[in-house]
């Protein structure tokens, strides 16, 4: 069977297991309902149990919270409702104290309006910063009246571009009206940057960044107006104007010579960039500007490019193509790639791309589980993933939902359709499919009133889902045969065979539509193993390839595995079922 062959050196940031928290979800420590730092730190032996190594916290810094965090208004400050610098310093201190790295979200496209950066630039068209951001005059229509400087829509369903009384002009933001765009055409805004939000922190002991929307400091220049696709909205999709600009790649090698003195991970957000030649740019080790990305082929099915709430079909195969897309890259490049399947801006996996109903849902979390932790490649994982959380139910109104994005999203459906039932039904179905929210509900930590995130007489700052008192910690830390009892012990497989199924060859085996099945290869000691996985609520049947029929083929882990029962011998997979076989070289 024919492969590649290229042999990586292996390292930490390859092999560590990243834990994702989000702080305001995760767990509450001093009763105001929100989340928090000490928070993390009280729940740091957890997550060192399950078998991480690196922790990724999500924006903590100093923020007017317009999109959770991601509007920053002091990289070296703290959210105050999150804690202090000092509780910062602390959670740095005892992550590494447990044998852990920890990262950091890297925000760096954009500012709050509220940092003093911003507010000096907006206090009048002559100050020093002005050309920290994108400021541009109106342009105005045959009759006079003012008009944007372009046609682009920001990534909020909004225009990207906000209008300032005071200076009288506009300035651009990709993201809220809250989040104005930093210009890194200026020398002197790119030095602020490197210095306030990347080496203050790597003096503090940070391991890393998870470096948020990477492809978007270098934009177009002259910034045009976007490609009219949608003739009958006034603003258009933008993202080929604001993405994989003309000099993203010398930016992100000044950043590279900042962080070479450290031994630090980086994993770039790397949105609307399918093509491999250009993700390689960002990726090679040759280019060293990023040790990988986080691509978006999986998380995005379903999802219209532009507009995530208008539906578009996907099966099983259009799952497995894009899950496996990138799995043979650092077989065949100097590059390497992630595996991931949740984060903080998708619905949760078990709901997406398997089924949520109580007869399936724990069957579904493993099979999920056994592909991820078998596949090649850096593996992250979402707070309440190891447990089987799922999105919030078909009941919630839209009223629940907090995102920017989604409050946007439902406001301007009322309004174009005048509150019709029928769009504003369609609205809530769409919110329910794959609304961010469903990741930002408090973490279910036990089956009390509030899911153990916060006291029971406290008000979460979201809705804990009813469904925590099937899905929680408690009920499953010790319980065997639970979604996080599967976890633990499939990620302490990964790490004992880490040759095969960290960096091992991966090699597709076609099937029908609903079964997942390939190999993994040891090129270092020979060894093969062969994974299968029912993506399906029926009955399958599965053929070993060649060689793998054989006495020599051992079982080595299971969803539906009994030690009483050779079940796993029989090539027949009960609904949501995966299997992993080895071979041994």
């Amino acid at each position: 069977m024919p492969h590649a062959t290229f042999q990586h050196k292996t390292t930490w940031w390859k092999e560590g297991i990243v834990y994702q928290v989000y702080p305001a979800s995760f767990k509450d420590s001093n009763g105001d309902g929100i989340g928090d730092i000490p928070g993390i730190i009280s729940k740091l032996d957890y997550i060192r149990d399950i078998g991480v190594d690196i922790i990724w916290v999500s924006p903590h810094f100093k923020s007017p919270q317009v999109d959770m965090g991601y509007d920053i208004s002091d990289f070296e400050d703290i959210h105050e409702p999150y804690g202090t610098l000092e509780d910062c310093e602390r959670l740095i201190r005892e992550t590494h104290k447990r044998g852990m790295k920890i990262i950091f979200d890297l925000v760096i496209n954009h500012t709050s309006d509220q940092h003093s950066w911003f507010l000096e630039s907006r206090s009048s068209k002559d100050n020093p910063k002005r050309d920290w951001y994108f400021w541009r005059a109106p342009k105005f229509d045959e009759h006079g009246n003012r008009c944007r400087p372009n046609n682009w829509r920001s990534q909020f369903t909004k225009p990207a571009w906000t209008w300032d009384p005071l200076t009288e002009e506009y300035y651009l933001h990709v993201y809220a009206s809250g989040q104005p765009d930093l210009n890194w055409e200026n020398e002197e805004c790119r030095r602020a940057i490197y210095e306030s939000a990347i080496r203050f922190w790597l003096k503090r002991g940070v391991d890393g960044f998870r470096i948020d929307t990477v492809n978007k400091y270098s934009k177009v220049p002259g910034l045009p107006d976007a490609p009219i696709t949608e003739p009958q909205e006034a603003t258009q999709v933008a993202v080929c104007r604001y993405t994989n600009g003309p000099r993203i790649h010398e930016y992100l090698k000044e950043i590279k010579d900042i962080l070479s003195g450290f031994d630090v991970m980086t994993v770039g957000e790397l949105p609307n960039t399918p093509d491999s030649n250009e993700v390689l740019q960002y990726i090679s080790a040759r280019s060293g500007e990023l040790n990988m990305v986080l691509n978006f082929d999986t998380v995005n099915l379903g999802q219209t490019p532009g507009n995530r709430f208008l539906p578009q079909p996907f099966d099983n195969l259009d799952f497995k193509n894009q899950l496996t897309k990138w799995q043979t890259l650092p077989a065949e490049t100097d590059a390497w790639t992630t595996v991931f399947l949740e984060n903080h801006d998708q619905g949760r996996s078990i709901s997406r791309f398997a089924s949520d109903l109580p007869a399936y849902r724990q069957s579904a979390a493993k099979m999920l589980a056994t592909i991820l932790a078998t596949m090649t490649g850096t593996l992250f994982l979402y707070q309440g993933q190891e447990i089987g959380m799922v999105n919030a139910p078909e009941s919630w109104s839209p009223d629940e939902y907090k995102c920017v994005r989604s409050v946007n999203y439902f406001r301007d459906i009322c309004a174009r359709s005048r509150n019709n039932s029928g769009s504003i039904e369609q609205a809530r179905r769409n919110l329910q499919r794959v609304a961010r929210d469903h990741a930002r509900v408090p973490m279910q930590w036990d089956a009390t009133h509030n899911a153990g995130f916060c006291d029971e007489d406290v008000q979460p700052w979201m809705s804990v889902l009813d469904v925590h008192r099937e899905i929680n910690v408690a009920d499953q830390i010790n319980t065997k045969g639970s979604v996080l009892s599967y976890w633990r012990s499939i990620l302490a497989l990964r790490k004992n065979y880490a040759s095969l199924f960290v960096y091992g060859s991966f090699v597709a085996i076609e099937q029908e539509r609903n079964l997942m099945s390939f190999l993994k290869i040891d090129e270092r000691t020979g060894a093969k193993s062969l994974i299968v996985a029912n993506l399906s609520r029926e009955t399958l049947q599965f053929t070993h390839p060649d060689g793998f029929a054989s006495e020599e083929t051992q079982f080595l882990i299971g969803t539906h595995s009994n030690d009483a029962e050779p079940e796993w011998q029989q090539q027949v997979l009960a609904p949501f079922e995966a299997r992993v076989y080895i071979q041994q070289g």
